[in-house]
């Protein structure tokens, strides 16, 4: 992939704009559609990079996957996944997953079920991604093996990977802190062993993660309970998983970007359709966050639709003028939130985001970087941030002079969601700054065609050398 920078000044934004279908969905559901017997159809699916590295590896276990790819090589809005079901088979290959953390996390607790050996690797940002617990955990469940998973390099913690089966049902103790996405891994082989898979956590997090994989396993005929803690999981042991035909709903994580920009960027006013009202995202939190210090938001439920405005943000009417923000169950949210916070009037402490570190990069260093770089107060702590932040304006509408933040060049670090955000920033400058942001294309990973989508708002970006 070319690299590509874009620049970002001020703008007002007008119109109507779509997010893409969710990753964490459409993963889901091809990986599902696999274990499946018949075929599936899933619709509206995100056709971003991560989910397009699980279309590439789920027929190397036996299923069979139609993109629906027009003559103009444009892929369909519907996927249709012939599952492998009786058929599943350890992996004809070397399964790289690109760039996909959900792919690496979910598969390889998948094909610890099966006898043999699989091989993981992925792109470099994959081989730094942390995996010792995931080897442990699949490990837990081989008994009295000599044949265990194992790192092929013993003084990291990363990719490649040798994954070994048959697992046995059982139990697994972890913690559960570094991800919730080998916890859904571990769910989704439950349903491939006899006698099913307790998993016992000590400390949960990102638990809305583990809702999502609830709701999926039931709806193509497992059984899964979780306490209310979400301390103690159980999947009840084999499952015929059944075929089905769904849509994929929008993604909140991909929402957070138009609704920041929109409230931060002058005189602007946007829709946001197809919002997904169904309560299986935790990034939805934003929204009730960012209502709380003042944000012209409103959400049309039965609708599906969410309109947001230029608003003067500030945290004056909560508890000790603070924005408090706790990370741990929606972390992918911690780069839009980061910038909203330098826009918003007081202190924001973004917290229990140590997760937060374990993502494409690690999200808490780069993004006090970047924003310092960017003229910003904030403070990076070991599971948190903390802002001091400024509106653009005073409560009577006038220019406020305490608001710093200025233009500059500035790097993605091939994170699509430190691109994202940063690109999104550069809306809310004054009208003589500009960002650039190096290295932009990694955007396609879960929102292809951002930019042409924020164009068509009246975004003004555009690429430069």
């Amino acid at each position: 992939m070319a690299h590509m920078n874009i620049i970002a000044k001020s703008s007002s934004l007008s119109g109507a704009i779509t997010v893409p279908g969710s990753k964490s969905h459409t993963i889901r559901a091809l990986l599902l559609a696999t274990l499946a017997e018949g075929t599936s159809h899933i619709k509206n699916p995100l056709a971003s990079a991560d989910c397009l590295s699980t279309a590439g590896a789920i027929p190397l276990l036996g299923a069979k996957i139609d993109l629906n790819i027009s003559i103009e090589g444009e892929l369909g809005t519907e996927w249709i996944v012939r599952g492998a079901g009786n058929q599943l088979h350890l992996p004809d290959d070397v399964v790289n997953v690109g760039n996909s953390g959900s792919l690496l996390y979910f598969l390889a607790p998948i094909c610890a079920t099966l006898s043999g050996a699989t091989v993981f690797t992925g792109d470099d940002s994959i081989r730094r991604r942390p995996v010792r617990h995931l080897v442990d955990s699949i490990n837990q469940l081989l008994g009295k093996s000599n044949e265990s998973s194992f790192l092929t390099r013993p003084t990291s913690d990363g990719c490649p990977l040798v994954v070994r089966g048959p697992v046995r049902s059982g139990i697994v103790k972890t913690a559960g802190s570094v991800s919730s996405q080998y916890i859904s891994g571990l769910m989704m082989a439950g349903t491939l062993l006899d006698g099913g898979i307790k998993i016992e956590l000590s400390d949960p997090k990102e638990t809305p993660y583990l809702t999502m994989t609830q709701v999926w396993l039931k709806k193509v005929g497992a059984n899964v309970e979780i306490s209310e803690d979400f301390k103690s999981i159980f999947v009840g042991g084999k499952t015929k998983i059944s075929s089905f035909d769904e849509t994929i709903p929008g993604d909140w994580e991909a929402v957070a970007f138009p609704l920041v920009a929109a409230l931060i960027a002058p005189k602007s006013k946007i829709t946001i359709e197809h919002i997904d009202s169904s309560g299986t995202q935790g990034d939805e939190a934003i929204f009730d966050i960012l209502r709380s210090v003042g944000a012209k938001i409103e959400w049309d439920k039965e609708n599906e639709r969410i309109t947001a405005q230029s608003s003067r943000l500030s945290a004056e009417n909560l508890p000790n003028g603070e924005l408090r923000v706790a990370l741990s169950p929606f972390p992918d949210a911690i780069c839009a939130l980061a910038v909203a916070a330098l826009f918003i009037e007081g202190t924001t402490v973004l917290f229990d985001a140590v997760g937060c570190r374990k993502k494409e990069t690690d999200r808490l260093r780069v993004m006090t970087e970047e924003l310092t770089n960017l003229g910003a107060e904030i403070e990076e702590g070991e599971d948190f941030l903390k802002i001091r932040g400024h509106s653009p304006v005073l409560s009577d509408g006038s220019p406020n002079p305490a608001f710093k933040i200025h233009g500059g060049i500035v790097e993605s670090h091939f994170d699509h969601r430190i691109a994202m955000s940063l690109a999104c920033l550069g809306l809310g400058l004054g009208a003589n700054e500009k960002i650039v942001v190096r290295n932009a294309e990694c955007c396609s990973v879960s929102f292809p065609h951002f930019f042409d989508a924020m164009n068509e708002l009246g975004a003004d970006f555009f690429e430069t050398e």
